[in-house]
């Protein structure tokens, strides 16, 4: 692991898990004159009341997150499922505040996820379930299904799921079982050097993947890949271009596989 990517998931780890932000801190630092001057500036023209509420760090911020992995897959996933208009389309664990929102804007939407959901949301058909457990009522249930950023979390009990080593392949196992034959399944996750890294994720190699989705029928029909800061690039990969990406650190892999009749 390189000086550059270590430093950063200290700095993930800091900030997301024990809450201590340096980057936050420091342009608190630097902000904090600009905001008093702002202050006098205004009050000196303005006799109403006023009450303090700072907000430092959107100086430095873009107008949106249009550069995170997550944005471009929700994105991209959602307009092909508008384009193909399935029967039924269902989701396994993806964010319902991101790719799950998008699809309810314009279609119904079934979603499955081992955590529970409150709130009751316009076009989405929630179901609380564990997809490492095999469900034969799921078998040929849909012909249109996503998984998106979550698969690879499987077994890890990240999210309060069971401890199961095998949960990446019991998971897929059964979401390809809920497909139905010439059913299309938009599935994203880490790719490049195979490893675990607990509890956080599992990052897969890109043959592996290609190897279980033939397994149970499933063959690649695109690989879009989704570095970070929004670089995006679609392949139909060959087995050259599969071994350099197994030698990578790190990026997100967009699959896009249709179950054979």
């Amino acid at each position: 692991m390189n000086l550059r990517l270590l430093l950063s998931r200290a700095y993930w780890i800091l900030s997301d898990q024990f809450g201590i932000d340096l980057r936050k801190m420091f342009r608190l630092l630097i902000g904090l004159p600009r905001y008093v001057r702002d202050y006098l500036r205004f009050r000196s023209g303005y006799s109403g009341r006023i009450e303090f509420l700072p907000c430092l760090h959107d100086w430095y911020a873009e107008g949106g997150a249009t550069k995170l992995e997550y944005f471009w897959q929700d994105l991209l996933v959602a307009r092909k499922i508008f384009a193909a208009r399935p029967e039924r389309h269902v989701d396994i664990g993806s964010r319902v505040d991101g790719f799950v929102a998008h699809v309810a804007s314009f279609r119904e939407i079934e979603v499955f996820d081992v955590r529970p959901i409150s709130t009751q949301v316009p076009g989405v058909i929630f179901r609380q379930a564990d997809f490492m457990q095999p469900a034969s009522r799921m078998t040929g249930y849909c012909d249109s299904l996503s998984c998106l950023h979550a698969l690879e979390h499987f077994g890890l009990g990240r999210y309060g799921d069971p401890i199961d080593p095998a949960g990446f392949e019991r998971g897929f196992a059964n979401m390809a079982n809920a497909l139905k034959q010439g059913g299309t399944f938009y599935l994203s996750v880490p790719i490049g050097i195979g490893r675990v890294e607990f509890n956080g994720q599992r990052v897969l190699e890109p043959q592996a993947i290609i190897r279980l989705a033939g397994e149970h029928a499933l063959e690649l029909t695109e690989l879009t890949l989704i570095r970070q800061g929004g670089e995006l690039e679609t392949l139909l990969p060959d087995a050259v271009r599969l071994s350099e990406l197994a030698r990578q650190r790190y990026v997100l892999g967009l699959f896009t596989l249709v179950k054979r009749s």
